[in-house]
């Protein structure tokens, strides 16, 4: 194993699990002067006892405060995991690494009442990988009175950013959200802004993976959805939540958006077909996203997805679709691998990028995103 940077770069790890909760994206990021490099990419699925245990841990229940622990440290194995196979796909050793910058996993996400919680056992990980590790990036924006999310449109307009066109990150994850990438947005960070707008594909994946018989976990590509017809009446019912009125900033997570949630919406519509469901919870997803973009960014020219769902071609063709009918006009759409990174890499370099962002003592939210009180710098430090 070679202990050398790569030429004149440093070298970060990002490791991202996010809401869907099927496991941890670990990215070895090159940072030069003025560019991000995405290197190398490890996923590792987590083990059925860990999802299991992180799941129960979304809703109160009994002794929550033992299992969240023993939970925490779970994950802390998982991530050590991760970040040895990527150790081991770059033979590198890990004094080449300058530190390991952990998102963590969310389980409460609480802004309104002061709080965010992603479970994470960093002294244990620093400890098992010997490499420095900055985590809990959310909690000092939440402090300074913002959402402590979404983190992730400082590094879309560093990455996606135009001097010309408007453009629109869409991320498709367990969640989705979207980055307002006005002309120019990378050198104005007062013009940048974005929030969630909704599930993404927590409710696909829920509804395909207790209904499907084959044992998969996910609807590839979107094939059962695009077999179905969509219900009006239930598209209708999911709808009318009273967040999706909210003005941005905002955030959302399993905290409202869960399991219960959708089945109080679906009531009587379980006598729908399976594939019809989908379908529904497809253009729910869809038309959440278009609604958000047609209201607060109606000069949109682009967009440019990553996260999981931007490998799904059914939800990508409901949201071209619903937002032209919005607008009156197309939209270009493509994914962010048009831009040089993978659509899986991009939160997890996200991530690195914001542990990069910690080490120069330089501000990781931005309050026109977050509606933070100010500039904050992000992260705590656990050493090796």
């Amino acid at each position: 194993m070679s202990d050398a940077k790569a030429g004149s770069n440093e070298l970060l790890i990002g490791v991202m699990s996010g809401t869907s909760m099927d496991g941890a994206d670990a990215v070895l990021a090159a940072f030069g002067k003025d560019a991000v490099k995405v290197i190398e990419h490890h996923h590792l699925a987590y083990p059925d006892a860990l999802r299991r245990a992180l799941f129960a841990l979304q809703a109160d229940r009994p002794n929550q405060l033992d299992d969240a622990q023993l939970a925490a440290l779970g994950l802390a194995e998982h991530y050590a995991k991760v970040i040895a196979c990527l150790l081991g796909k770059s033979a590198l050793a890990p004094r080449a690494i300058r530190a390991v910058a952990v998102h963590g996993q969310t389980i409460r996400h609480r802004p309104e009442k002061g709080y965010t919680v992603q479970l994470n056992a960093p002294a244990h990980l620093a400890e098992r990988c010997q490499i420095d590790v900055i985590c809990d990036f959310r909690s000092r924006d939440v402090a300074a009175g913002g959402h402590g999310a979404p983190l992730v449109p400082a590094f879309h307009a560093a990455l996606f950013g135009d001097a010309t066109e408007h453009r629109v990150a869409v991320n498709l994850g367990g969640m989705a959200n979207i980055t307002d990438l006005p002309p120019g947005v990378a050198v104005n960070e007062h013009a940048l802004r974005g929030w969630d707008t909704g599930p993404g594909n927590v409710f696909l994946d829920h509804w395909f993976e207790t209904h499907a018989t084959n044992g998969a976990t996910f609807d590839a590509d979107g094939a059962l959805a695009r077999s179905g017809a969509v219900s009006q009446e239930l598209l209708k019912s999911l709808l009318s939540d009273p967040w999706f009125a909210l003005p941005p900033p905002k955030s959302t997570g399993r905290d409202h958006f869960n399991e219960a949630w959708l089945a109080t919406r679906l009531g009587s519509q379980t006598r729908h077909k399976m594939e019809d469901v989908q379908a529904t919870l497809a253009q729910f997803t869809a038309q959440t996203i278009a609604d958000s973009m047609a209201q607060h960014i109606p000069h949109v020219q682009r967009l440019i997805l990553c996260g999981g769902g931007a490998n799904n071609s059914d939800l990508l063709l409901r949201l071209q679709t619903t937002l032209a009918s919005h607008l009156g006009r197309e939209v270009v759409l493509e994914t962010s691998q048009t831009k040089g990174i993978a659509v899986e890499h991009v939160e997890a370099a996200a991530f690195a990028w914001l542990g990069k962002r910690f080490l120069e003592g330089q501000p990781g939210n931005r309050p026109s995103v977050t509606g933070a009180r100010g500039l904050r710098i992000l992260g705590a430090l656990y050493p090796a």
